[in-house]
């Protein structure tokens, strides 16, 4: 119980893994929300490969200059990156297990943040982060690290979804990006990978410094540097092939199987420790009626 409460806690802030906007996802609102329940999105973004696949859309999201100048310019990620952590999952969760009522809600939140954050690289190029072709990178991104770390370290969705998953997961997935004002998105696998091809001229190295601080980043115990440090090393093996000699990584290919196989046994004993569902998907399945109160909610 402990130890569930100490990565809950360093997770979201919260020894419960239950912040304010996670106790939403059981209030606000009534019946399914943007994603079918216990459809492809909610059993890709409730696996524990979702880690493995934050560090890697970090590291892929951070080639994009004008994307990575909004995120050194207008946040303290450096000085709390916990914070900024909690902050990305609060949108994961609050879109893919939130009613309706709440994704709307947080999505017009994420636009007004986006609103005030803009400024200019040293060069002149301006950016901001509400430009929908910086919103669709984002997306890119973050789809393709989320998709690539379920196939290759999280449960095989191919018996309960069919072979074809990723095609559908991407396409679900985009009515969030929609929602924040992206366009141009790709509705399947193939295209997602294309769409991030073609994007490669615009790329750039991801800083030396930066690229140190998202592998190992700091303020973590013994224990917890040694479970992040296999994290890492996987989320380097899940980075896009276009997008891994940028972020300085060896990205996805062949013979990576001795890290990916220790991570999938690593995440198998997390799972035991933490349980089936996680509070986010806890809490929405007592919202629809389909579980009992969180442990939480007395």
């Amino acid at each position: 119980m402990r130890l569930r409460q100490r990565f809950r806690a360093r997770v979201s802030g919260d020894p419960t893994g239950a912040r304010d906007w996670v106790r939403a996802i059981a209030d606000v609102g009534d019946g399914p929300g943007w994603f079918e329940p216990d459809g492809v999105v909610w059993r890709v973004h409730g696996d524990l490969s979702t880690l493995a696949g934050g560090v890697a859309a970090l590291l892929a999201q951070a080639a994009h200059p004008l994307a990575l100048a909004g995120v050194e310019q207008h946040s303290a990620y450096r000085e709390d990156p916990w914070k900024r952590l909690a902050g990305t999952a609060r949108w994961l969760v609050v879109s893919t297990f939130g009613s309706a009522q709440l994704a709307e809600q947080e999505a017009a939140r994420v636009r007004g943040m986006h609103s005030v954050v803009r400024g200019a690289l040293e060069d002149g190029r301006p950016y901001a982060a509400s430009d929908p072709a910086l919103l669709r990178w984002v997306h890119l991104a973050f789809t393709d690290a989320f998709l690539h770390a379920q196939l290759l370290v999280g449960g095989d969705l191919r018996p309960r979804f069919g072979a074809a998953w990723p095609d559908d997961y991407v396409a679900q997935w985009a009515r969030t990006a929609t929602a924040l004002g992206a366009t141009d998105l790709p509705t399947c696998a193939a295209g997602l990978d294309e769409a991030i091809r073609e994007l490669a001229p615009e790329l750039s190295a991801v800083p030396d410094d930066l690229r140190a601080y998202l592998l190992s980043p700091p303020g973590l115990s013994l224990p917890e540097r040694a479970f992040y440090a296999t994290l890492a090393r996987a989320g380097g093996l899940l980075t896009h092939p276009v997008l891994a000699p940028l972020a300085g990584v060896l990205g996805r290919g062949a013979g990576r199987g001795v890290v990916l196989g220790a991570v999938r046994a690593e995440l198998k004993g997390l799972h035991l420790l933490l349980g089936s569902y996680s509070p986010s998907e806890e809490a929405a399945r007592y919202r629809l009626g389909v579980g009992p109160a969180p442990a939480w909610a007395g």
